[in-house]
């Protein structure tokens, strides 16, 4: 048998973890901002013609989990059955207990007497179909888990071809935005499957990042040199198409007459190409970290990403609870719309700050880990193995007494 190599830890992904979420939560707390200022007021207009620069964290996560999952699997022996009970498990955990909780959160705060049968109702309805407290991405992370053999086995067999995977999985990504975008609108789509027709919920929508992270775990090297090498083509690039989105924004809005969630929507031939530039423009941000953190690099900053990065999944987790307080504060504090835009930073503080807190009890206090995928097993384990030790140190004072007598 081959001997494992130990995997060199990656600093870089605390970093990338610690920007997609972020960005995520900004994202959700513009929008509660642009959901209190005045309508048709210029702060509204400038939340509304920036917010698609945002939209590419939502892909930057399904990027990451294709990554840290080649990472952990590629070079492993293909138990395959040991990997879905692992994952189910420790994603499925939190996924139905924060619907559960979130649920009863959303009922009480909304000043509505429970009714336990239309309770459990709504919260089959909810698991099943991924639809509230944004939990699509753990319902299309679920359809991934199952069709993850196949994508590891196709790496494999086509070990030779793995850039002509890539471009094909590009080249079908952008087929399907432009499908969304142009043809879609005009299906009805009523008697569809729910996952075609719900098509933000369906993993093929998804591909290209998850086959893309795939890739960049297998030929992680050369895709960093790559990256360094050509680092201020893809940055100066990533910025033209940041502000590129303004540009779209208008030209959906104005010209190709779409309705605002259809200006706004992120499956786009657009958003697609600079979702790509902006994911590789990250990475060689989280690289840099890497490099940094080892000569000059603040330790307590160092410390704050740690940290982050350990409990992101918990944030993505519980950031309803501390956006649906947001909202609530700013449905009775009365402002100008210029007021209420210079505290979206107080806003955003606020949001990522109690994500973060909430997520750090659960990481820290038993057995509530399992809430956020980090359950505290190894402390019962870690009791276990000190009162078989203190067990074994009386039984050899017993038999040291026993042979003295």
């Amino acid at each position: 048998m081959a001997q494992t190599k130990k995997k060199k830890y990656l600093y870089e992904v605390d970093l990338m973890r610690v920007l997609f979420i972020a960005g995520v939560l900004l994202n959700h707390t513009t929008t509660a901002f642009k959901n209190n200022v005045g309508t048709g007021s210029g702060s509204e207009l400038f939340l509304e013609a920036t917010h698609l620069m945002l939209h590419f964290t939502r892909m930057g996560f399904m990027f990451m989990t294709g990554l840290v999952l080649v990472l952990n699997y590629y070079n492993k022996e293909p138990h395959w059955f040991n990997f879905w009970k692992k994952r189910y498990i420790s994603v499925g955990i939190p996924y139905i207990g924060w619907n559960a909780i979130l649920m009863w959160f959303a009922t009480i705060t909304a000043g509505v007497a429970l009714n336990w049968p239309d309770y459990f109702k709504n919260l089959f309805d909810a698991i099943i179909h991924g639809n509230k407290y944004y939990m699509y991405y753990i319902l299309v992370t679920f359809q991934l888990y199952l069709i993850f053999p196949l994508l590891v086995y196709m790496f494999k067999k086509l070990k030779n071809h793995h850039v002509a995977i890539l471009v094909g999985s590009a080249l079908i990504q952008l087929l399907l935005v432009i499908g969304i975008k142009y043809w879609l609108p005009g299906v009805d789509r009523s008697s569809w499957w729910y996952l075609f027709r719900a098509y933000g919920m369906n993993i093929l929508v998804y591909q290209f990042y998850f086959v893309t992270g795939a890739f960049v775990a297998i030929h992680y090297d050369e895709v960093d040199r790559f990256i360094e090498k050509n680092h201020r083509v893809i940055g100066w690039s990533t910025l033209v198409l940041a502000l590129g989105t303004i540009a779209l924004f208008f030209g959906n809005l104005k010209i190709l007459k779409l309705s605002m969630g259809a200006t706004e929507s992120i499956h786009q031939p657009y958003i697609f190409i600079y979702d790509t530039f902006m994911i590789a423009f990250v990475f060689w941000i989280g690289r840099q970290y890497a490099h940094a953190r080892e000569t000059t690099f603040p330790h307590w900053l160092d410390k704050i990403i740690k940290n982050m990065s350990k409990v992101s999944f918990g944030i993505y987790l519980t950031q309803t609870i501390p956006i649906t307080v947001l909202y609530g504060i700013l449905s009775v504090i009365k402002l100008p719309s210029y007021v209420m835009l210079l505290l979206l930073p107080v806003g955003y503080a606020f949001v990522l700050g109690g994500a973060f807190l909430i997520s750090w009890f659960c990481y820290k206090v038993p057995p509530f880990g399992a809430l956020i995928g980090r359950p505290q097993w190894h402390l019962s384990k870690a009791r276990k193995e000190v009162k078989g030790v203190k067990e074994n140190v009386e039984n050899n004072k017993s038999i040291k007494q026993t042979v003295r007598e």
